[in-house]
């Protein structure tokens, strides 16, 4: 087992869905999807899952009369993940 590792990040779409919203402020389904080329129900599946753990926040709105939802990371999140990353380096360093 390797030390410091979060689970909820072991899936590499959810890996996807944190690096893109780690450097971009709010991000929209679609462009994720794109991003990912993912599905819309497995895209949405992990989105539930990091909204569960409060890594990101969903914001729901209307643009003109079509909905629009974007995704942001948490600064609960932000630090997971790069605890995370943290985690994965210093793993990669050891011989």
């Amino acid at each position: 087992m390797i030390e410091g590792l979060n689970k909820h990040f072991e899936s590499r779409i959810r890996l996807g869905v944190m690096s893109v919203l780690m450097v971009n402020d709010w991000v929209d389904f679609n462009t994720l999807k794109e991003l990912l080329s993912l599905t819309d129900g497995n895209l949405a599946s992990h989105i539930k899952a990091l909204e569960k753990n409060e890594y990101i926040t969903i914001k729901k709105e209307f643009v003109g009369k079509k909905p629009k939802t974007t995704y942001q990371a948490t600064k609960l999140g932000k630090q997971a993940f790069k605890n995370h990353l943290g985690a994965l380096e210093k793993f990669l360093k050891m011989k």
